[in-house]
């Protein structure tokens, strides 16, 4: 029985579009001629771990296609359930800086690909230019882990990252919210957001961070000396509680704590010496 040999996406897209090959191979999938498609005709993939492009990158970028036209041809596919339509693999910042130069077609490479080699090119592509933000790169290893039963050492095989690395990137979708929004804005980096993940306040923490201008290693310092987690407010006790409080603690001589509860309560004897302790146990026997 011949086992195909599982292909490796490591090597980025220019292996998948045919370039640099030092010797004629077999296609690992089925594959079409480049060609011109309407611009119409391609739409976003709902895969694309990619959320955010910058204006002012696209219209740079729209500048360039401008002088020089699109030099690399955009990926795509079939789309899965409209006939005519093709979703984008790789190069939607091409293609939306296209739309801003005013082009009607753009050049199209077409591959049929199932999800999750669509999702894998798609941060292959990404990672490769350092298009994704850290948050985005965490959120399609997440995807898929969860979507596609991947592992995290086969993510660094296939990614050429480290397990390490793709270990660190995914323990950034524990942040909350607020620290997520300023790492998704740049006002604080990957390191800053490591950093703060174990702190009891990460919100207040990081915007101590932005506010001061802090580094890395400044947070991390920060974060060593933040309490682990706030201490609850103790609740106000009643009259009738702290008088017993009192006489107990005029009968002992010791500090005497006295904490009611729901499913009963709690009595605290405070000392500081053995001696006292030792008169404690005493009494109690004398009263048993």
């Amino acid at each position: 029985m011949s086992i195909e040999p599982k292909r490796s996406l490591g090597r980025g897209l220019s292996a998948l579009l045919g370039e640099g090959a030092a010797r004629p191979t077999a296609p690992a999938v089925p594959t079409r001629a480049q060609r011109h498609l309407p611009i119409g005709q391609l739409e976003p993939s709902p895969l694309q771990p990619r959320r955010h492009f910058d204006a002012a990158e696209l219209e740079s970028l729209a500048e360039s296609i401008r002088s020089n036209g699109i030099l690399q041809p955009i990926l795509v596919r079939p789309h899965p359930a409209r006939p005519g339509v093709f979703e984008i693999v790789a190069g939607e910042r091409r293609w939306r800086a296209a739309q801003l130069a005013k082009l009607h077609e753009v050049p199209v490479l077409e591959r049929d690909l199932a999800d999750r080699e669509v999702l894998e090119l798609a941060i292959v592509e990404n990672v490769q230019r350092d298009d994704l933000s850290a948050l985005e790169e965490a959120e399609g290893y997440s995807r898929l882990i969860e979507e596609f039963g991947r592992s995290q050492d086969d993510l660094a095989r296939q990614l050429g990252r480290s397990r390490a690395h793709i270990a660190n990137t995914l323990r950034l979708l524990k942040l909350p919210a607020g620290v997520k929004e300023l790492l998704q804005a740049g006002r604080i980096s990957a390191g800053h957001a490591r950093a703060l993940l174990g702190a009891a306040e990460p919100e207040a923490l990081a915007q101590r961070v932005v506010a001061l201008d802090l580094s890395v290693r400044q947070t991390e310092a920060l974060a060593q000396r933040a309490p682990l987690r706030p201490r609850p407010r103790a609740a106000a006790k009643d009259a009738d509680t702290r008088a017993l409080e009192g006489e107990l603690a005029r009968v002992l001589g010791l500090r005497i704590d006295i904490d009611h509860g729901r499913a009963g309560g709690r009595l605290t004897i405070r000392y500081r010496t053995l001696e006292q302790l030792d008169d404690v146990v005493r009494r109690l026997k004398q009263e048993a």
